[in-house]
């Protein structure tokens, strides 16, 4: 049995079809990376996938459809990160982050001193340690970003949705959240699906890459296994010519490095 599996995945928004007939499967200790042009679905397609836009197809979690479960359970069993929080209200760090704990409390219940500690000790894991009572408003997008992944950290749920989480992160932030993602997912048996604007990104942290274009799903890559020249080909059917290359950093770790190339018979922009 596949730890999540998706079939026939459908969405749009009113009689608009943005994705369509979409299908795959995450094994237990994967990130899927999910990778496409601007307008090709991605967004759209993780709304789906957690809920928030209705859906035909099926999304099978472990066994469970999650169609078939109320918000509450889903929130317990899956933590979205959306690129812009929709939070317009002056709230502590502190705050943001137990709400990843909701699904657990009951009616008019309260976070208890452990959770408010996890919560805390999420909070440092991401780098805004000591920085708990601060108005949530105040923070940069970058740091906004990093509260919600601790959020979605404390709340301990199976499957990660993000959607480019590391768009407002600088250069070492976005490596340090994959970073704590990939190792979050792998140690404690769980699975992510996440948008990335960065390819590189993708490459180097990602199981397998969805590529998108035009709302279907054109190819899933395993960087891995699959070659730089095979990955170079299929990646040049969505961003126009593109070349890979393998290098590697001071300890010797390899990388993979996604570059632009120049497109035959255009002109290329001059600044």
């Amino acid at each position: 049995m596949s730890f999540f599996s998706v079939r026939g995945l459908s969405a749009g928004y009113g009689k608009k079809t943005v994705i369509e007939n979409i299908s795959f499967d995450i094994k237990e200790g994967e990130i899927a990376g999910l990778l496409g042009a601007n307008g090709s679905g991605k967004t759209t397609m993780l709304k789906a996938l957690c809920g928030i836009l209705p859906h035909e197809g099926s999304c099978v979690l472990l066994g469970q459809p999650l169609e078939e479960m109320s918000p509450r359970q889903l929130a317990g069993l899956c933590s979205y990160i959306p690129q812009r929080s929709g939070i317009s209200i002056d709230i502590s760090a502190l705050d943001v982050v137990l709400m990843g704990f909701h699904p657990r409390l009951g009616l008019l219940g309260r976070p208890s001193q452990k959770m408010r500690q996890k919560a805390c000790e999420m909070l440092k894991l991401v780098g805004l340690g000591g920085r708990e009572g601060e108005n949530y408003r105040h923070f940069s997008e970058g740091q906004k970003q990093l509260c919600l992944l601790a959020r979605a950290l404390a709340a301990d749920g199976k499957l990660f949705f993000l959607d480019e989480p590391e768009g407002a992160l600088d250069f070492c932030h976005r490596f340090r959240m994959m970073e704590l993602l990939k190792n979050r997912v792998k140690k404690e048996g769980k699975a992510a699906v996440t948008s990335l604007h960065d390819p590189s990104l993708a490459l180097n942290f990602c199981d397998r890459l969805l590529i998108l274009s035009g709302g279907t799903l054109r190819f899933i890559l395993n960087p891995k296994q699959d070659s730089p020249k095979k990955m170079q080909e299929k990646l040049s059917e969505v961003y126009g010519p593109v070349s890979l290359h393998r290098c590697r950093n001071q300890r010797g770790d390899e990388q993979l490095v996604m570059l632009r190339e120049p497109q035959e018979g255009k002109e290329t922009w001059k600044l």
